[in-house]
């Protein structure tokens, strides 16, 4: 069953339309949608190494736009929209004791959690919601973000073959592994944020 469905996501991964998808999954993971965009990314470098940077490009433009929509969420459409999404992770009761990390912290908060496999979400809402400086977060987004993506292409461009070759042997345990990433990620952000 895992060898079929790698052998689809690696034909998608080759598809004309693949770089738009990991820009929309990159955009939608910094506002609200759960799975990172490292699942798109991994298989798309490994089947196309040469194109592992401009990968990473998109998908550090797509983070740092949907960051700003999470931004939004958090500023804008807190009571409605934000409310619901952090309420949703259980961060409601904590909003006073972030405000405060916040005041003290946020650049470090947004720099460390964004290469993190924290829910990138909760800091670009959790920032709207507080007020934070917002050419300073774009600026920490694009760093982080890209810190993050860039150093996975640097890794799957050097080592993309003998990834591939394991990933050809167990693509049933990188599944679990990256399921197991994003619900580590919300735990630590429950524990840490």
């Amino acid at each position: 069953m895992f060898k079929k469905l790698y052998q689809w996501t690696l034909s998608l991964a080759e598809s004309r339309h693949a770089p738009t998808a990991l820009f929309f999954i990159a955009f939608a993971e910094s506002s609200f949608f759960p799975v990172p965009p490292d699942a798109i990314l991994v298989p798309m470098s490994i089947a196309r190494p040469a194109r592992a940077w401009t990968y990473a490009l998109i998908c550090t433009v797509g983070s740092v736009l949907g960051a700003l929509l999470g931004y939004a969420i958090g500023a804008l459409l807190y009571e409605t929209v934000g409310k619901w999404l952090i309420d949703l992770y259980h961060y409601g009761p904590r909003v006073d004791d972030l405000r405060a990390l916040y005041e003290r912290w946020g650049w470090a908060v947004i720099l460390v959690k964004g290469f993190t496999p924290i829910p990138f979400k909760l800091v670009t809402i959790v920032s709207g919601l507080l007020g934070y400086n917002l050419p300073l977060f774009v600026l920490l987004c694009m760093i982080t973000r890209g810190a993050r993506f860039f150093a996975l292409a640097l890794l799957l461009k050097y080592y993309g073959e003998p990834i591939k070759k394991l990933l050809d042997k167990y693509f049933g345990w990188f599944l679990l592994i990256l399921a197991a990433a994003v619900v580590l990620g919300f735990w630590l952000a429950g524990k840490s944020f």
